[in-house]
């Protein structure tokens, strides 16, 4: 048996501790590095991803440059109503059974034509006696004044006192009253006779018949509604502001549905009414036959408003608090460009989709009328006029 190295023992404990010592640190550099690298995708994830920003390009906008005004013209309109200057409700006078009614509604008719009548048999009757009492006292009256004649000479002669004479003469004078008395009975008569008709007081037209043939009719009764013809007026209620640039026996143009007519001012009340808060102007049709009785009548005036301001399309403004409202105004940036600011103003008026207002603008500022709902403060635009479109240094 070969005896065994003394030192063989000892070679073998010395290289396993360095073994040990070297897997140590390995594993020790490998934890290092894994943290490291744990750290560095902590931190990456922090961060978030990187996006590289680009400025966005300028929105192309539609400008108006601002015209200020120191006053501004509104077209005001007023309304009233194309009516005949005279409309009356017909009746008899008297009493009684109507016998006749000779107009219907829409018919035309002249002044003094006898629209109805009524049943005068009795007034006849009563007209006869009366006029045979006027012969009646005619010839009493006829004998009254022989007699006195008869008188007379028989006083000249002596046959007669005076007393006689004075009685002839008093009988005389009463046979004439009896005479006018009974004249003024057939008068009456006639009278009554000529009230139970009814006429047209003027030309016109027959709008309502409220009766027919037999019914009785009462004193003042209406039977028939006549509306004049030959004249219409317009009865206009406006403004004292207004009515002050109206000059009587001007000619005005009044709108109807049919079409415009010519009228004259004949007059302006200048008493306000108290519920419209308006005065009435009358005015007269040139040509009635143009537009029927009742038409609605327009009359258009221009007003000028002393209200510094500027106008600025509809669309161009946006609704602000407290009751303004917003205009975007492209506003130049230093080093070129242009970019979107928002001014208040105030509505002052508004008419065919543009509205005067006033605010912070300057004459010459360029208002963006489109796109508003795209556009931010301070957004970058360009307007799309090429003319403003130049850039404010002259590049």
């Amino acid at each position: 048996m070969t005896p065994s190295d003394p030192y063989q023992g000892d070679t073998a404990r010395e290289k396993r501790p360095t073994f040990l010592k070297g897997l140590a640190f390995l594993i020790i550099l490998i934890l290092v590095a894994g943290g490291l690298v744990f750290a560095a995708l902590q931190l990456r994830s922090a961060e978030g991803p990187k996006v590289a920003t680009v400025a966005p390009e300028p929105l192309v906008v539609s400008v108006l440059p601002v015209r200020l005004a120191s006053e501004f013209k509104i077209d005001e309109s007023y309304s009233g109503l194309a009516e005949a200057r005279r409309k009356s409700q017909l009746g008899f006078s008297t009493g009684g059974r109507i016998e006749a009614i000779s107009a219907d509604v829409g018919d035309r008719v002249k002044q003094g034509a006898t629209l109805a009548r009524l049943d005068t048999r009795s007034l006849a009757a009563q007209l006869a006696s009366a006029q045979a009492s006027v012969e009646e006292a005619r010839a009493s009256h006829n004998l009254a004044l022989n007699t006195v004649e008869r008188q007379r000479t028989l006083k000249a002669q002596g046959h007669v006192s005076q007393q006689r004479v004075d009685e002839a003469e008093a009988q005389a004078s009463t046979s004439m009253a009896r005479i006018e008395a009974a004249k003024a009975q057939a008068d009456t008569l006639r009278v009554q006779i000529d009230l139970a008709r009814i006429t047209a007081p003027f030309d016109g037209v027959v709008t309502a018949r409220m009766s027919d043939e037999g019914a009785i009719a009462a004193p003042g009764t209406p039977i028939l509604e006549l509306v004049e013809s030959g004249h219409l007026e317009a009865k206009i209620g406006l403004p004292s502001v207004s009515a002050i640039r109206l000059t009587p026996g001007d000619i005005y143009t009044l709108v109807a549905d049919t079409g415009p007519v010519d009228a004259k001012l004949r007059t302006v009340t200048g008493v306000i009414d108290a519920d419209r808060r308006t005065v009435a102007a009358m005015f007269d049709i040139e040509n009635p036959g143009a537009l029927p009785a009742g038409s609605v009548v327009r009359l258009s005036m221009e007003r000028e408003i002393d209200e510094p301001g500027f106008w600025v399309p509809v669309k161009a403004m946006s609704t602000a608090s407290r009751g303004l409202w917003t205009v975007f105004v492209a506003a130049p940036v230093e080093g070129g460009g242009w970019r979107a600011e928002p001014r208040p103003v105030e509505m002052v008026h508004s008419e065919g989709g543009r509205g005067f207002v006033r605010g912070p603008v300057q004459e010459g500022d360029r208002v963006i009328v489109d796109g508003l709902q795209r556009i931010a403060p301070g957004m970058p635009v360009t307007p799309r006029d090429p003319v403003l479109a130049d850039a404010p240094n002259g590049g």
